[in-house]
């Protein structure tokens, strides 16, 4: 990837933040920008085909219900509780 350079503006504050996390995380500053950058532009991406046409459907299986989604979160964290050696977290 050809990088190009570019002037932005930005707030103390903000570059005060940068300059925490890229020293708490062991990276250069510039490579928290770029990854904002690229989050910002991907976020904002405009795709020339629509992901789901106006014909197409999902079928999720019907409603859900308030037990339906106790049931779930209850199997969850019990498959969690078993992969963790019977620690929830």
């Amino acid at each position: 990837m050809a990088l190009k350079r570019t002037n932005v503006y930005a707030d103390d504050s903000d570059l005060t933040l940068i300059k925490d996390a890229a020293a708490r995380l062991g990276v250069p500053e510039a490579e928290l920008i770029r990854e904002g950058i690229h989050r910002i532009a991907l976020s904002h991406r405009v795709w020339d085909e629509p992901f789901v046409s106006d014909e197409e459907t999902f079928d999720l299986g019907g409603p859900v219900d308030r037990e339906d989604v106790r049931t779930a979160v209850v199997e969850g964290y019990e498959a969690k509780t078993r992969r963790n050696g019977g620690r929830a977290a």
